[in-house]
């Protein structure tokens, strides 16, 4: 009877850990965003476009799932790395395009 309690709190840690990492719907993740102001990564947002963590974290990966390792750049975004791979204007709205900026920048 101990060691089930054990293995369930154990296993109740372990699940814990990578949401601790994750930005899931309802949570938000922000940068500094320069000049053009803060940036704000909404999860519910995605989440609400039927989005799930795996399509940006692990086929294709294209962000870590850890807070803070993720350089990001406008000129790596325009040329389709990170959150530009999608923000395309195809597939979502371009990160070339000034007219949306504001969709992710704050000031």
């Amino acid at each position: 009877m101990k060691f089930e309690r054990l293995l369930v709190l154990f296993f109740a840690l372990v699940l814990s850990i990578g949401s601790a990492y994750a930005v899931a719907p309802g949570k938000t993740l922000e940068w500094a965003g320069g000049g053009a102001g803060k940036v704000t990564l909404d999860g519910k947002v995605h989440a609400d476009k039927g989005l799930k963590c795996p399509d940006c974290h692990t086929n294709p990966k294209l962000f870590a799932m850890k807070k803070g390792t993720e350089k990001m750049s406008m000129k790596d975004m325009n040329a389709g790395k990170g959150c530009g791979t999608c923000h395309n204007g195809k597939k979502a709205f371009a990160t070339k395009d000034a007219a949306t900026c504001g969709k992710c920048h704050k000031k």
